[in-house]
C-alpha cells in the first residue's frame, strides 16, 4: 500500500523535527519535505506530489498558513490539510473551516495525537476541536471574553485608536470604550496598552494580516 506523502510547514526547527519523528514511526506516511515558511508551500505543491500538509499558521517571516492553505486548496483541492498551532486565537478555527482545511490541531493542548488526527483526516474525516484551549490573561481567561470583545481586542493589537476600531467594526467609539473597560475590569490590567500586549503575547488574539 502506497504511503501518504506529507509536507511539513512549520517555522520552528524542533516542531519540524518532532513531526518528522512521528512520521518515521508510522508505516503509513512518508515525509516528502519540510519547509519553515508558508510562502514556499504553494510553490512546492505545484511541482511535487503531496497528499497531506501539516500547516503551521503563524510564522516568523510574516507568512501565515491560512493564506497558504487557501491558495493550495485553489490549485490542488485534493490535497488534505491539517492546520497546527499553539496559539488559542479563536477566529482561526472559523477561518480554517471557511477555507476548507480538513482538520485543526493544537500542538500543546490537544489530547489526541497528531498521528491520530492525520489518520482520521486521510480517512475522510474533518477533525476540529470544539473551542480553543483555555489560556489565562491577567485575572481572567480567554473563555471569559465575548466575541465582540475579542474583535475589539484583536484590532487593538495593531495599535490603532478607539475611533479606528469603531469605524472598522461599525460601532460607536463609546461602545468600543465600554468593551475595553469591561476587559480591563475582568483582567485587572491598568492600561489599554498592557491589555493589548498581553493578549497578543499569549496568542489570544492574533491578526495574521498584521
Amino acid at each position: 500500500m502506497a504511503k501518504t506523502r506529507v509536507l511539513i510547514v512549520d517555522d520552528q526547527f524542533i516542531a519540524r523535527q518532532l513531526f518528522e519523528m512521528y512520521l518515521r514511526s508510522s508505516d503509513r506516511y512518508e515525509m516528502v519535505y519540510a519547509v519553515e515558511s508558508a510562502a514556499f508551500a504553494e510553490a512546492f505543491v505545484r511541482s511535487n506530489p503531496v497528499d497531506l500538509v501539516l500547516m503551521d499558521i503563524l510564522m516568523t517571516d510574516g507568512s501565515n498558513g491560512l493564506s497558504a492553505a487557501a491558495q493550495i486548496k485553489k490549485i490542488c483541492p485534493s490535497i488534505k490539510i491539517v492546520a497546527v498551532t499553539s496559539m488559542p486565537e479563536a477566529s482561526w478555527l472559523k477561518r480554517a473551516r471557511e477555507i476548507g482545511i480538513e482538520s485543526f490541531w493544537y500542538k500543546e493542548a490537544s489530547q489526541e495525537t497528531i498521528l491520530s488526527v492525520m489518520d482520521r483526516t486521510v480517512a475522510g474525516e474533518s477533525v476540529y476541536p470544539d473551542k480553543p484551549p483555555k489560556v489565562g490573561l491577567g485575572l481572567a481567561s480567554n473563555t471569559e471574553f465575548t466575541e465582540r470583545e475579542l474583535e475589539v481586542l484583536r484590532i487593538m493589537t495593531t495599535g490603532v485608536s478607539n475611533a479606528a476600531i469603531a469605524r472598522e467594526l461599525g460601532i460607536t467609539e463609546n461602545t468600543v470604550k465600554n468593551h475595553i473597560r469591561h476587559m480591563m475590569e475582568k483582567t485587572g490590567y491598568k492600561s489599554r496598552t498592557e491589555l493589548a500586549i498581553e493578549a497578543r503575547v499569549n496568542g489570544i488574539v492574533v491578526n495574521v494580516d498584521e
